[in-house]
């Protein structure tokens, strides 16, 4: 039996979670989040989401799992919210924002100018001394995570000098480099 599968996601307090028509719809302080789904059954009791599967064929094992993960990050989202940090690493590399425009300097000929969804809070940190972050909040996992991936997309972080754009805290693979 899949064993993220079989725990219950607990609902906390000021969070509601309704099932109807293969459509569960989680509401919260931050937001409202919808998911289909299918091949298995999802039950609402004691503020708990039971999700379980009708068989062990190996598609109705992979989506109790993938389900119950989807559900447990909806309502995480609802009621704390995921956050993304984003450092931009190199000489003259500059971030800014005007409300959900993200203006980046990254060392090429033009700034990249890039609207960002309006269910992602954006905010643009720069410090003397210190690498411009960038911080994306919002309460979809996914979107927060999409987001981020497109604005590390645009320059990836190289393994010589470690220059690009990196999330806080991701320990890149670093090379030696020409030995003269």
């Amino acid at each position: 039996m899949s064993r993220i599968g079989k725990n219950p996601v607990v609902i906390p307090a000021g969070v509601t979670v309704e099932v109807a028509d293969a459509v569960i719809t989680v509401k919260g302080k931050l937001g409202q989040l919808t998911q289909e789904y299918s091949d298995v059954t999802v039950k609402v009791e004691d503020g708990q989401v039971i999700v379980e599967r009708s068989s062990d064929h190996k598609d109705h094992r992979a989506k109790h799992g993938l389900y119950r993960s989807l559900i447990n990050n909806m309502v995480l989202g609802v009621s704390e919210g995921f956050t993304k940090e984003l450092e931009l690493v190199g000489v003259g590399y500059r971030a800014s924002n005007q409300g959900q425009k993200l203006d980046l300097a990254l060392g090429f000929s033009h700034n990249i100018v890039l609207e960002v969804a309006p269910e992602v809070k954006l905010e643009t940190i720069s410090e003397k001394g210190k690498n411009p972050v960038v911080k994306l909040t919002s309460f979809d996992k996914q979107l927060v995570g999409q987001v981020a991936a497109k604005i590390r997309g645009f320059r990836k972080p190289e393994p010589y000098k470690g220059k690009g754009v990196k999330f806080v805290g991701e320990v890149l693979r670093r090379k030696a480099g020409k030995s003269a």
